[in-house]
């Protein structure tokens, strides 16, 4: 999804490679292909992100989210590694600022905070931007997980005891783009403005596209997952980042969509 707005954001100045084009995890291939496309700036989108999945499977996702993330960076003259809200472990109720103490409470995380340590350590020109809750054209994603359980069963489920900032990867595209045009290195906190819970969120997503959907507010215990999610994961920026809110990104996707 991300990966996608990056390239049509940058326009037809970027090189983009899919991951049968290139294994982020191949050091070799790495610089073979950042020195074939002579980037200035990479935006490295290339992740591990089933959230659950890394519980099995910590390595897997260390090797991507980590190791790969180390070769881009090293690789390149500038990069961008696109990490996450999860690196947080959910226990503040003021929104996560770029200089708040680290705390993942699952292998995700874990791995998203280690691509972050391992790509400024291999490139001092290196942005680090932290988003959430993405949703986007291109892939699967909350919003279309929401319509088509409202409309092939008409009633709903979702938790409503964690909170965070959905954040519409069009508008993380034009931020992103607009960071890599400069020397604004370091951390960075970019996420849609404003929050709400998953429970709000779907809520917001039936009325907006007319879905009759009798839903039901529910507690994380109700559903345990293999991977902990911190209740609270909404970011902010000290840097002055601010992106439109979660509800104008979810109208410009839908209408995208329609």
């Amino acid at each position: 999804m991300l990966g996608r707005d990056v390239v049509r954001v940058a326009g037809a100045g970027a090189v983009a490679l899919t991951h049968a084009e290139l294994d982020v995890t191949d050091a070799v291939a790495v610089r073979h292909a950042l020195a074939g496309a002579g980037a200035g700036t990479v935006v490295n989108c290339a992740a591990y992100t089933n959230v659950d999945g890394a519980e099995s499977e910590p390595e897997l996702a260390l090797q991507v989210n980590r190791d790969g993330a180390r070769n881009v960076a090293d690789a390149a003259e500038r990069v961008l590694y696109v990490s996450s809200d999860y690196v947080f472990d959910g226990a503040k109720r003021d929104p996560y600022l770029e200089s708040d103490a680290t705390g993942p409470l699952q292998a995700y995380g874990r791995s998203k905070l280690a691509g972050e340590q391992a790509t400024a350590e291999a490139n001092p020109r290196h942005f680090i931007v932290r988003s959430s809750w993405l949703f986007g054209r291109g892939g699967a994603n909350f919003v279309e997980t929401m319509l088509r359980v409202g409309r092939e069963r008409g009633h709903a489920r979702v938790v409503d005891d964690q909170v965070g900032s959905p954040t519409f990867t069009g508008h993380l595209a034009e931020a992103l783009v607009a960071l890599a045009a400069t020397d604004d290195y370091g951390v960075h906190h970019m996420a849609s403005s404003g929050w709400c819970s998953w429970f709000e969120f779907a809520r917001e997503i039936f009325e907006r596209a007319g879905v009759a959907c009798d839903l039901e507010p529910s507690t994380t215990a109700d559903y345990p997952l293999p991977a902990v999610r911190p209740a609270w994961s909404v970011l902010g920026s000290e840097r002055g980042h601010r992106l439109p809110t979660w509800r104008e990104g979810l109208a410009t996707y839908l209408g995208a969509r329609a």
